[in-house]
């Protein structure tokens, strides 16, 4: 140690500090001031060597080598050296750390399939992802044309229905045409004989196979449609038969006599008629029964609508519009939901609860509402017009957001109807003519090779006498 010289030769080494010739043992280990525990230091450490990075620690030492020789060398040749050393390093990717030796182990790898259990923590007070708004195209041309001379122009009438069995029936003048959608095959079925007599009305039955066909001179026929044959005839009427409306057996028939006849076909002939209704007090116009079966609605040229029950008891009587109620439209997916459009007067879609007969909410088209039908796939609702655009609009549902305006038609659309598919509907208009549109799109499925109006575009081009060639030509439905 410094400052204590070691005893010469001859000399008597001095007495121990302590009163003792014993050498004194030094201890080393070091205790921090105001510390009373001491720690055990180690005096060495030990590398872990697989923890260890030998590549880079071979450039670091290399680079200081190069560094002290690089002391002894020209400014300008150091600055080369240390801007190689940079680009070596970079193009090896050697991470430049001035620490060779490893003292501490790796941190062990996550095992195959962990997931961090707080990563709930980081993504709890996310706010969820807005899924994009999907919008589906809407065709605003028509598919196909097909003339229909001797349409009647008349308001109040119910001249076109489409059956589950892809038969269209129109009401040309005096007859009744079937036409298929499938073949394109024309067909006359009925005609009045009385001159001066006309078809007032049309309308399918659920099963696809009879015609109820109500008639000028106050009378209701039903056709067998597979056998091209009348099966009954029901007179009760005194004037002209406007709307048709089926509830499985049961057929309801709307007149310009202001009221409603309900008829049995199960029963014969005189037993038919199980009841009338006579809560409009100008001509019935609008008729049609709810989806399930329990509810009838009917609209009249005196502005009125009215709810029945199964029973044929009026359970509500409103009268909101300012113009004839002949669009009726019950909704497919809300039983209780009902629109109804109005006149030139009025203008307006209105939503009815049939339950409590409120109005939930109504819009204003701009023109004169003709019919209504809703899309079985979407919450939208189609809407015909008449003066003075002569167009449908597209309406979501319950927004009332018009979604697209289908034009074409020269004339009001007075009649609609919807393919058994849901996807495709016909118009009639006072322009003589029937559009086909497809504006409620594909199926669920998707599968547009199945729709039927499709796959008879040919057929229908090839099949009957007097039609023009390729798909969409004009041509005439008799």
């Amino acid at each position: 140690m410094s400052g204590v010289q070691p005893p010469t030769p001859g000399t008597k080494a001095p007495a121990s500090p302590l009163g003792t010739n014993k050498s004194v043992k030094l201890s080393f280990s070091a205790k921090t001031p105001g510390n009373g525990k001491s720690k055990e230091k180690m005096d060495r450490f030990i590398p872990t060597r697989s923890a260890m990075d030998f590549d880079s620690a071979n450039f670091n030492l290399s680079k200081e080598n190069a560094k002290q020789g690089a002391e002894q060398r020209d400014g300008s040749q150091e600055d080369a050296k240390e801007d190689y050393q940079k680009a070596l390093a970079a193009s090896l990717s050697v991470n430049d750390s001035s620490r060779i030796l490893a003292f501490k182990q790796k941190a062990p790898a996550a095992p195959e399939g962990y997931e961090n259990s707080l990563k709930s923590l980081y993504n709890q007070n996310l706010a969820p992802a807005v899924a994009k708004k999907q919008f589906r195209h809407v065709p605003t041309t028509q598919e196909r044309i097909l003339d229909a001379p001797e349409l009647m122009d008349d308001y109040y009438l119910n001249l076109l229905d489409w059956s589950g069995g892809n038969l269209i029936a129109v009401a040309l003048g005096k007859s009744v045409y079937l036409w298929n959608a499938g073949s394109g095959g024309v067909e006359e079925l009925c005609t009045v004989p009385n001159e001066g007599d006309y078809i007032s009305s049309v309308k399918w039955g659920s099963d696809g196979t009879f015609l109820a066909v109500g008639t000028s001179d106050a009378k209701v026929q039903i056709w067998d449609a597979t056998r091209r044959k009348q099966v009954r005839e029901l007179c009760g009427h005194t004037n002209r038969v406007s709307c048709l409306s089926w509830n499985g057996s049961i057929l309801s028939s709307g007149s310009r006599d202001s009221t409603i006849a309900n008829w049995d076909v199960r029963k014969r002939r005189d037993e038919a008629c199980v009841s009338t209704i006579t809560v409009h007090e100008q001509e019935v116009c609008g008729l049609a029964w709810s989806l399930c079966g329990q509810q009838l609605a009917s609209g009249g040229n005196d502005n009125v609508l009215a709810i029945h029950d199964a029973t044929f008891r009026l359970t509500n009587k409103v009268q909101a519009h300012s113009a004839a109620v002949k669009a009726l439209a019950w909704c497919p997916y809300q039983s209780n939901l009902l629109a109804t459009g109005g006149g030139t007067a009025d203008r307006h879609i209105r939503f009815w609860n049939t339950h409590t007969c409120a109005m939930l909410s109504q819009i204003d088209t701009g023109s004169q509402v003709c019919a209504l039908q809703w899309n079985p796939h979407e919450r939208e609702l189609l809407s015909s017009h008449g003066y003075s655009k002569n167009q449908l609009c597209l309406w979501k549902y319950p927004s009332l957001v018009k979604v697209a305006e289908l034009t074409g038609h020269q004339g009001r659309v007075l009649h609609m109807g919807t393919s058994p598919d849901g996807c495709s509907v016909v118009t009639a208009g006072a322009d003589e003519t029937l559009r086909f549109w497809r504006p409620f799109g594909e199926p669920p499925g998707g599968k547009e090779a199945d729709s039927k109006l499709l796959m008879g575009g040919a057929a229908a081009a090839a099949g009957a006498a007097g039609a023009a060639a390729g798909f969409g030509g004009l041509r005439s439905i008799r």
